[in-house]
């Protein structure tokens, strides 16, 4: 169960509750919740906003190819590797509280990046910017699993899945847009500084939502948390720096570390918590049938993910010569497509139960087989319409399918686990993201340069119709979405 932070009236809002006091969370009102979202879709749109000003960075800084990699990938290393130690502070000292904290050195660090002097200042501010990330964003589902219930949190998921999907199509247009129109003259500094005048709104506002956390304070996990360390740094760094480095064999070494971490890991944990202690990833919570094929289904949905929206930009920008704007563009029918289907979720849920996320898997495969065939048979002049089609059924699909998946993974995670719960979902869905652009990007490369552009883009859709019949087979098993 839950207990709310600071009751008594003549108390701050972020004073310790007594002993005693065990209240219900009194709901997450409709300012609350868009003050939590807000937070999380900086951090997601701050994953790819910076991609299209490198060329601006590189000019003005005087950056490597290298150091440029790190400014992407250094924000999703410390982003990804953070998530389920910031779920765990949540559930110890607060989900109001970490959020707080979280949003505060995020909008700073954010600050330090758009005052940026040189290429090595930059990274080591976009490091802890990601830090910052992985303190706030494991709050936002923490917080709606605790305070809400029933109807009130299907629609709350519902708008969680759309920003998540949203903000890293959103991170790519606005990017665009903002380098394009040099606002202030401060080139490509502004898209770090967009983020301070909205996260000190947000912080303004942060009273008002709910203050949760576990009835029990947990307890630390130092050896787990340094397995789980090991085994993220390991993994991460082979997705990360595997295409780059073009894969040399000790790069592929850290995969059995990884391994023997993940294992390690495993017999802690559950030797922890036979003897009564707090690990930082329960095997009993693991264990949920929502959590374990929820998550079963999560990995290839977020693979297929990652890997359309790389390997789409590779085609728009590389090929067809877009510049990121006019790429970005390109992927509003799956924005819209997303964002209104979202809205609808959980009402077609509530009718067809668990085959909403069969249905998603369908209507996705069906976009990406439009795809396909346009890309094979229309090359190189695809139509227009037909592309745009395809997209936007791709996000007709995403939208029922993702939003669900989060439902049904934290369905039965105690409120007290909340932020746990949350961080292990969330940690799987960068993860997953992250490893599908890497082998999604890396295949259409390969096959670019020994086949041609349109074969190895029907095989890389080939490859991620594959992900979906995966998602489709696992839908029929899952739970129905509570």
């Amino acid at each position: 169960m839950t207990k709310r932070e600071g009751l008594a009236p003549l108390k701050a809002p972020d004073a310790e509750p007594s002993a005693t006091a065990t209240p219900a969370a009194a709901g997450l009102g409709g300012l609350a919740l868009v003050v939590v979202l807000v937070g999380y879709a900086l951090s997601i749109v701050d994953a790819s906003i910076v991609n299209v000003a490198l060329n601006s960075i590189s000019a003005d800084l005087h950056g490597g190819a290298a150091a440029l990699e790190l400014v992407v990938s250094g924000y999703g290393l410390t982003y990804a590797l953070g998530l389920v130690l910031g779920g765990r502070l949540g559930d110890a000292f607060g989900r109001r509280r970490l959020y707080s904290w979280g949003l505060a050195a995020f909008t700073a660090t954010s600050a330090l990046c758009g005052l940026a002097p040189t290429i090595e200042f930059l990274v080591v501010a976009r490091l802890l910017q990601g830090a910052a990330a992985a303190m706030l964003v494991p709050q936002v589902l923490a917080t709606i699993q605790a305070a809400t219930a029933g109807r009130e949190r299907a629609r709350a998921i519902g708008l969680y899945g759309a920003t998540a999907a949203l903000g890293m199509v959103v991170g790519q247009i606005l990017g665009g847009l903002l380098v394009s129109l040099d606002v202030g003259g401060i080139g490509w500094r502004s898209v770090f500084a967009i983020n301070v005048p909205i996260g000190v709104a947000a912080l303004l506002l942060v009273r008002r939502v709910p203050a949760t956390r576990a009835d029990k304070k947990p307890g630390f996990d130092p050896l787990g948390t340094v397995l789980f360390g090991v085994t993220m740094v390991c993994l991460l760094t082979l997705v990360v720096a595997g295409p780059d480095l073009g894969w040399p064999l000790w790069l592929w070494s850290l995969l059995v570390v990884a391994a023997a971490g993940a294992l390690a890991l495993a017999r802690t944990e559950r030797r922890l918590e036979a003897r009564g202690g707090s690990p930082l990833l329960s095997p009993s919570v693991l264990s949920y049938p929502g959590m374990r094929k929820g998550l079963a289904a999560m990995v290839p949905f977020s693979a297929s993910f990652g890997a359309f929206l790389f390997v789409y930009a590779l085609i728009a920008q590389g090929h067809f010569g877009f510049d990121g704007l006019a790429s970005g563009a390109g992927l509003t029918p799956f924005a819209v497509a997303f964002f209104v289907v979202a809205l609808f979720t959980p009402r077609i849920a509530a009718a067809i139960g668990r085959r909403i996320v069969t249905l998603g898997a369908v209507v996705q495969g069906a976009g990406l087989l439009l795809l396909a065939l346009v890309m094979g048979l229309g090359w190189p002049h695809p139509s227009l319409v037909l592309v745009l089609v395809g997209i936007g059924l791709f996000g007709v699909g995403a939208a029922l399918t993702g939003p669900t998946l989060f439902r049904t993974i934290l369905a039965d995670v105690p409120p007290a686990q909340a932020g746990m719960g949350s961080g292990v979902l969330v940690t799987s869905q960068q993860m997953a993201t992250a490893l599908g652009a890497t082998i999604g990007g890396s295949l259409y490369v390969s096959l670019a340069g020994l086949l041609s552009t349109e074969t190895a883009a029907v095989l890389v859709l080939a490859l991620l119709l594959c992900f979906t019949a995966i998602v489709l087979v696992i839908s029929l098993k899952l739970p129905d979405p509570r």
